[in-house]
């Protein structure tokens, strides 16, 4: 009896990072409502705390689960090397991204106890998709983050743009998960599985035409959650409209989890089928980074320019994985640890573009920024031009691996492609490095502050002095992408 009792009950020690989060954030939410808006202060230290108690029972179970991947809730939820790394990342995002909001929050006057809370529901969701082994798993990982990002998206219930940005993540959001399902649906009913291995194990070469249209469905619903072309029509205007701390969070842990979630469902679950699912992601790949290159270049506002360097970095990202190798896996892994350093640096100073009558967005605004904030000037000059991809600074790294991979994989025209890409893309972050340094001042803004610096600095270090730490890192990240295949 006993025996039976200990199969039934799964061992939920590998999802203890996400226990704590549940937990917590329910406690958190009961405190909030009870206390109102004077605990909103309490609630964002207490999430920080929350997801920092996650992050360190995190790497407590790299170190007693680090041999081999391990499993539970019958198969349903996996635990191995990538997904420790990749839940490490979306973790540290969100705390650099709940302590950049701060200041902002309180001026702005939206510093609800609700925010940080949908935070910390947004990462259980990530964390929950990262560790996803089964299509059931997979969508409600993936809904949980996506139900917490709609609301982040019009948490300003005061501005007009917030709520349409908002309103339009959330109709979009849900078509795209309605394709999801939908293809999760074809691909259980002509395979029999809804379990990752179940359904390589039953994937084979006499596929039938209804699994082909189930891939396609499944990968336009994820090709949505990391704004991948033709499926980016919601970014620009939502990463606009909603509050800058929230367009910030929207660009980094959110798009490591959706990529992550990708990479394990082709990796694994359709691995035998790989001619299939390549031809989409070389499509949506060159398709994003030309994108990302050619629209971001007549953008005046400065988080919509991000927008469309997101979609260009996310086709970047994809080269690696259309290689469908464990080298393009680690590229992949690596692209993703490098953007998003490099993205919490450059919100860092799109936070602190604030002069004394409020937050200011346009690029014209930026002009004389050396003269006013010398240092801020350079640590933001230094991020561009990593995100141009220019060496010796990390962000070359990250193109370098992933466009080597496509070579080893014979897709020389993706190589080719990407390449091309990026020196177009170099343009418009050059425009801004040439703004802030060239331009007339006609504008004065308020002293960064303390926690921005922080984010700030720790970014443009890492950055700067990545080729110090690159064999490491490198090191990390094969690991990681050897323990998914």
């Amino acid at each position: 009896m006993t025996e039976e009792l200990m199969i039934a009950i799964p061992n939920l020690t590998l999802a203890l990072p996400e226990l704590w989060l549940a937990g917590g954030a329910m406690v958190l939410l009961m405190v909030g409502s009870f206390a109102g808006e004077r605990a909103s202060q309490w609630v964002t230290g207490l999430s920080i705390a929350l997801l920092i108690i996650a992050t360190v029972t995190l790497m407590w179970l790299t170190g007693d689960y680090a041999s081999e991947p391990q499993t539970t809730m019958h198969g349903a939820f996996v635990l191995d090397s990538f997904a420790r790394l990749m839940k490490l990342l979306v973790l540290i995002g969100s705390i650099a991204v709940i302590a950049m909001s701060v200041g902002f929050t309180r001026r702005e006057q939206f510093d609800r106890f609700e925010y940080p809370i949908l935070v910390v529901l947004a990462t259980l969701g990530m964390m929950l998709m990262i560790s996803a082994n089964d299509l059931i798993a997979l969508y409600l990982g993936l809904e949980l983050q996506s139900l917490s990002l709609y609301v982040l998206a019009a948490i300003n219930r005061d501005s007009v743009r917030s709520t349409e940005a908002g309103l339009k993540y959330f109709v979009l959001g849900a078509l795209s998960s309605g394709m999801l399902l939908y293809g999760a649906s074809l691909i259980y009913g002509f395979t029999g599985h809804t379990g990752f291995e179940g359904i390589a194990t039953a994937l084979g070469p006499d596929r039938s035409i209804g699994v082909i249209f189930g891939i396609v469905f499944l990968m336009a619903g994820l090709a949505f959650k990391i704004s991948a072309v033709p499926f980016h029509m919601w970014t620009p205007d939502v990463y606009e409209g909603a509050p800058t701390p929230v367009t910030a969070f929207f660009a980094a842990a959110p798009k490591v989890a959706a990529m992550a979630l990708l990479v394990r469902v082709v990796m694994d679950a359709l691995a035998p089928v790989t001619v299939d699912w390549q031809q989409i992601i070389v499509f949506i790949s060159i398709a994003s980074m030309a994108l990302g290159a050619f629209a971001a270049i007549g953008q005046r506002n400065i988080k919509r320019l991000m927008a469309y360097s997101s979609i260009g970095h996310m086709g970047y990202a994809l080269v690696g994985l259309a290689a469908g190798t464990e080298a393009g896996v680690t590229g992949v892994v690596l692209y993703m640890l490098i953007y998003m350093v490099m993205n919490l640096g450059a919100f860092a100073c799109i936070l602190a573009m604030r002069q004394p009558d409020g937050m200011v967005e346009e690029i014209s605004d930026l002009a004389g920024l050396n003269s006013r904030h010398p240092v801020i000037a350079l640590f933001l000059t230094i991020l561009l031009f990593s995100l141009a991809g220019i060496p010796p600074l990390a962000g070359f790294f990250a193109k370098y691996f992933v466009f080597i991979a496509a070579i080893e994989a014979e897709l020389y025209a993706l190589a080719i492609i990407g390449v091309l890409a990026s020196v177009v893309g170099a343009f418009y972050y050059l425009r801004i490095i040439k703004i802030m340094w060239f331009d007339e001042a006609d504008n004065e803004f308020v002293p960064m502050a303390g926690e921005l610096r922080i984010v700030l600095g720790l970014s443009g270090l890492f950055v700067l002095f990545y080729f110090v730490v690159a064999g490491p890192v490198f090191e990390i990240t094969s690991t990681a992408a050897k323990s998914l295949l």
